[in-house]
């Protein structure tokens, strides 16, 4: 106890800094206080009377700013859909962009230079699952200053190899330190923080071993990271997804990247809570859901900014199918399971047209759609259509379209693309979260089925599709949880699944209700889907079961397109009872491997 109050005493001397992202040494976090002020009670009754009213006070305080806020559901498509590395957004992506942000604000505090070494501890899913999920690496390459869009993934093992071989690690790629990862990264496997399962807490020390700087941070699924300092209550949007707030290089940029992270405070064209207003926007506007959810992209992107980005995802979607479908069939994914990979040899088989009835190929078709807008087309005129169109834009670059006949001609293709999706990204490959990577299959396999064989515009068609589905992605982040250890699977193969179902209800131009009810279907019969990685892998049953989402998100589309709109449960009652089934689920279904098929199938 001594030890515990001497070293809190010690950082607490200093005033702290008003981030609230970082702190610095002599600025404990507020969570280290309140268990200082918890271990003292006991040592002096009148300190327990003011801790007592300090936290009442701040309890009414936050319910008060609880009570005037009233948070919409609104993010940016590009925050919810990010490209990164395999396996997991919540193990791999979260970590390696938490390590990045505390290691920049060192820099920013410019204490870099005093750090002699580092302490990383990681909290329950992420003890429990980490190694499975290559979360030690992906700290170990944030630390190194990597993110997860620009790493290059085939120097993760050696870079990783070389840190335990040589006991040293360079802070932001420059500054050298004593680093020894069997001592350093600590699997706190029976504990959890109390904000999130998915916990990490970085600290740093100088050469005398004087704590210099350490903060808490929380990675909540599809990437999204928070800290201590950042509330978590239902139904707020609060987040970070970029790693450093001074890489932004103009007025704007900071402006937009400011909205994004107090969503609370920001200013969107059609703002929507829940899937019933998002209706009512549209209905209201005459508008469809992607072009709603393009208007509100209007606030922090200009036109050719969203295309761009837009596309890029796609590309990026569809290079992870390429590299999928054309691996080498003998490879096996990493880890101690020793799975082949499958969709290498699916893929073969369908060139030979031995699944009735596809048309014969004899080579992959690239998907990929260029940066060079066609001449004339409405949606390559950029920015000028703002300054000169009287009607919202997105009426311009997303028409409503005429309704489609629905043909199933190659369900089989679906499978073998979500399948090579999740291979790549069990071998650490890069893949876009969507919602996350462990569910990362499902939506690119649905949008590549719809452009080979039904589209007519796909660079039209991406859009729509890719903007409607993150409408219905914002819902789930709001309204429940997009993390599976937070509600088990439901939240990511279940999300993924209504997501590609709404998107392609839209693209074969389906009304808005189909729309919801297309969503609404897609996750009401994924309901209670656990999170039971074998060996804490996301491999078995992750990578069939993005298979099976994307042919089901296909199915739940048709059902809606052959329905008028009328049904009777909604898409936000089925997202509020997925919020109580992951409340009631228990923790040993979570992504932790305590559960279900990872302790009934033996590894070996």
């Amino acid at each position: 106890m001594w030890a515990l109050k001497t070293t809190l005493r010690r950082a607490a001397t200093v005033a702290a800094t008003p981030s609230i992202r970082y702190r610095t040494a002599t600025a404990v976090p507020v969570l280290m206080q309140q268990r200082y002020n918890t271990a003292m009670k006991h040592y002096s009754s009148a300190a327990q009377g003011q801790q007592q009213q300090q936290q009442n006070a701040a309890t009414e305080s936050n319910a008060q700013e609880q009570e005037v806020s009233d948070h919409h559901a609104v993010v940016s498509t590009f925050d919810l859909f990010s490209i990164g590395v395999g396996p997991s957004s919540s193990h791999t992506v979260g970590p390696m962009r938490a390590a990045k942000i505390f290691i920049n604000d060192l820099k920013s505090h410019d204490v870099l230079d005093r750090v002699h070494t580092l302490r990383v501890d990681m909290f329950g899913s992420l003890a429990l699952t980490g190694a499975g999920h290559g979360t030690p690496d992906a700290i170990l390459m944030g630390i190194e200053g990597e993110t997860p869009d620009l790493v290059e993934t085939s120097t993760i093992k050696s870079r990783v190899e070389g840190i335990h071989t040589n006991k040293s690690i360079r802070l932001d790629g420059t500054h050298r330190i004593h680093f020894d990862p069997e001592k350093h990264l600590i699997f706190n496997y029976f504990k959890s923080l109390p904000q999130h399962p998915n916990g990490l807490r970085f600290c740093a020390f100088d050469e005398n071993a004087n704590m210099i700087a350490t903060n808490e941070y929380f990675s909540i699924g599809g990437g999204f990271v928070v800290n201590e300092a950042t509330q978590l209550d239902h139904g707020e949007n609060v987040y970070y997804k970029e790693e450093n707030k001074e890489e932004s290089t103009s007025s704007k940029d900071i402006i937009a990247e400011s909205e994004r992270r107090q969503q609370d405070a920001a200013v969107v064209s059609l703002p929507f809570r829940n899937s019933e207003e998002l209706l009512q926007v549209c209905k209201r506007e005459n508008m469809t859901i992607a072009q709603v959810v393009y208007e509100n992209e209007l606030k922090w992107h200009t036109p050719t900014e969203i295309r761009d980005k837009l596309l890029r995802i796609w590309n990026t979607m569809d290079e992870s199918i390429r590299n999928g479908v054309l691996a080498d069939p003998t490879e096996c994914l990493p880890g101690a399971l020793n799975v082949r990979r499958r969709a290498p040899s699916l893929y073969k088989k369908l060139l030979k047209g031995l699944y009735s009835p596809v048309p014969n190929k004899t080579m992959y078709n690239d998907s990929r759609i260029t940066g060079s807008p066609e001449s004339g087309s409405a949606n390559s005129r950029g920015d000028d259509l703002d300054r000169t169109e009287s009607y919202p834009l997105s009426l311009s670059v997303l028409p409503k379209r005429q309704r489609k006949r629905f043909f199933l001609p190659a369900l089989d293709y679906l499978s073998v693309y979500a399948i090579a999706v999740n291979e790549e990204n069990a071998c650490g490959g890069r893949v876009v979260t969507a919602p996350t990577n462990g569910a990362a299959g499902t939506i690119p396999s649905v949008l590549k089925y719809y452009i080979e064989f039904i589209s007519e515009n796909p660079e039209r068609d991406v859009m729509e599709f890719l903007l409607t589905t993150s409408a219905i992605g914002m819902l789930f982040k709001r309204g429940a949880s997009i993390s599976a250890a937070e509600v088990g699977c439901q939240g990511e193969v279940g999300v993924a699944c209504s997501m590609a179902a709404a998107g392609f209800t839209a693209v074969m131009g389906g009304t808005v209700d189909q729309v919801e009810n297309a969503a609404e279907i897609g996750m009401e019969h994924n309901l209670g889907l656990t999170c039971d990685p074998i060996a804490g892998l996301v491999q078995v049953p992750c990578i069939e079961r993005n298979a099976l989402a994307a042919v089901k998100a296909i199915a739940a589309a048709q059902l809606a397109l052959n329905g008028e709109g009328d049904h009777r449960v909604s898409l936000d009652q089925v997202i509020e009872t997925m919020r109580q089934t992951g409340l009631d689920m228990m923790s040993k279904y979570k992504e932790t491997s305590q559960g279900g098929l990872a302790v009934n199938v033996p590894v070996c």
